[in-house]
């Protein structure tokens, strides 16, 4: 079972990384802008860096359990590979709204296709399991005869 979810693991420990890459440009605009803990406001850039870690930071939650779910339910590869996407998509989202509030757009609607993929491929899935355990149907593999026969 380790063997295929290791790589879902390692786009876990990556994202966590990216996490932490986020938190710590906080820190570093804090101490480049002035603005001492609790404050939350001060430059506009360093609002920018502080909105753009908080608002990964509120998605990471969600994309960690997607992940997760269409890795063990659908495919380990496929959840991968949109997982490296997903980061790929949030580390430009960061690094455009940082610079810009403008920056951040094209990177965040590309985000946000990949995360409804992820959160499709879950769907399907588990609707697959469902469909496996209580009615005895493989919709996916019934669906793969129709396209691969």
């Amino acid at each position: 079972m380790l063997d295929e979810v290791v790589c879902v693991a390692a786009v876990t420990i990556l994202g966590v990384l990216e996490q932490a890459y986020f938190s710590l440009q906080v820190i570093y605009a804090r101490r480049k802008y002035s603005v001492s803990p609790p404050c939350t406001t001060g430059p506009p850039e360093f609002e920018r860096v502080f909105r753009a870690q908080a608002n990964c930071s509120e998605y990471f939650p969600i994309f960690i359990t997607i992940l997760w779910v269409s890795g063990l339910f659908f495919s380990s590869a496929a959840a991968s590979v949109c997982g490296l996407l997903y980061l790929y998509g949030r580390y430009l989202y960061f690094q455009g709204y940082s610079a810009s509030a403008q920056g951040r757009l094209a990177p965040l609607y590309f985000s946000a296709k990949v995360l409804w993929l992820l959160i499709g491929l879950s769907a399907l899935g588990v609707l697959n399991s469902m469909g496996q355990l209580y009615l005895g149907l493989d919709f996916l593999q019934q669906l793969s005869g129709l396209f691969f026969d």
